[in-house]
């Protein structure tokens, strides 16, 4: 969004574009629109007028920006709170399972010593039992199904 320069510029610009004394870009003047200059007579300039609303308009988006940066530092942070309580939950459940692994492990070493002693009956009585579980877990689950609809 340049303007297009004519042969002349505002009386302060140098032959290279470049504003001289007192870094105003826009000659010195003030980088506000004053209104009140219109009443008393001394008019503006197409070129201030467009400088005002050009600078209004940057205002407004480093505005829009700010706001933009600032729900997003928000969002990071929460981000990153988020990461640290699922890392935790997922180092509390590595924990579980390895205490769970223990329990197999302790299970599984008592059935083996039940099986060496001959324990043969007691075996039997467990796998009864759970094919037992198993079937009536199967045929809750078919009649829930039935029944709920």
């Amino acid at each position: 969004m340049h303007q297009r320069r004519t042969g002349r510029g505002p009386p302060n610009q140098s032959s290279n574009g470049h504003y001289g004394g007192g870094g105003n870009m826009y000659g010195g003047r003030g980088s506000s629109v004053n209104p009140g200059r219109l009443e008393a007579g001394g008019g503006m300039s197409a070129s201030e007028m467009n400088a005002g609303i050009m600078e209004q308009q940057n205002n407004d988006r480093i505005n829009e920006l700010s706001e933009h940066v600032a729900r997003l530092k928000g969002l990071t942070i929460d981000i990153g709170n988020e990461v640290k309580e699922q890392n935790g939950l997922l180092d509390n459940m590595g924990d579980n399972f390895g205490n769970v692994g223990d329990m197999l492990s302790g299970s599984l070493r008592r059935i083996g010593t039940m099986l060496e002693r001959g324990g043969a009956k007691h075996m039997c009585y467990m796998i009864g039992f759970v094919v037992f579980v198993m079937c009536f877990l199967y045929w809750i689950m078919t009649h829930k199904g039935q029944s709920g609809a």
